[in-house]
């Protein structure tokens, strides 16, 4: 792969910056709008849903995201589909996962992924994603809960997915008396990442 020469500096790097985190909270602020006005129930689910409940306890701890992503009904689906494509999205099946590309020009980084309540999102998993009903409101957009959350991120287990889970530890969202709310292979991975908070 060829270098990229760092060309940007000063104020052009830093309203590149702040742009590219502007255009996500757009993104998301579309969405939600797009889903609300078409009365479709939905959740933030994923790295934006993690910043919302770190803010909660300490904004310092916030870590930036480039997903959007968004819990649905399979029986919304049809209507969701039409109302996303109606606000602009650009419906994409991309090995599997369903997103909606942010206009026509957009890459697949500039996406709205869209999981299924109730479904597997992964067949490997344990258990299904939650429904839409465990949401809360914050921001004026309906959130998933922190224990729904958590379970998500224990069931992914990705790296993405651990550093997430750190950082809810690390600002006391999530302690050891978590580990006995969730089924024992994912009481497990809490645990595992509690006894090594830096592995």
């Amino acid at each position: 792969m060829a270098s990229i020469p760092f060309h940007l500096t000063g104020e052009a790097l830093w309203r590149r910056m702040n742009r590219a985190v502007e255009r996500i909270q757009e993104r998301l602020e579309k969405t939600t709008q797009t889903l609300e006005q078409a009365g479709i129930p939905y959740s933030i689910i994923g790295g934006n849903a993690v910043r919302a409940w770190v803010a909660q306890a300490d904004e310092a701890a916030v870590r930036t995201t480039r997903d959007v992503d968004i819990l649905l009904r399979r029986s919304d689906w049809p209507a969701a589909k039409a109302a996303m494509e109606a606000a602009g999205f650009v419906y994409r099946d991309e090995a599997g996962i369903d997103m909606f590309l942010d206009g026509a020009d957009s890459k697949t980084r500039d996406a709205v992924h869209v999981l299924f309540a109730g479904e597997k999102v992964q067949p490997h998993h344990f258990t299904v994603a939650p429904d839409v009903s465990e949401s809360v409101t914050i921001q004026n957009h309906q959130t998933l809960t922190l224990e729904a959350l958590v379970r998500m991120k224990l069931n992914s287990f990705r790296n993405k997915d651990r550093m997430h889970l750190r950082d809810m530890v690390d600002v006391e969202l999530v302690n050891e008396s978590w580990c006995d709310r969730f089924p024992p292979e994912l009481g497990a991975r809490l645990r595992e990442l509690l006894d090594d908070p830096n592995g």
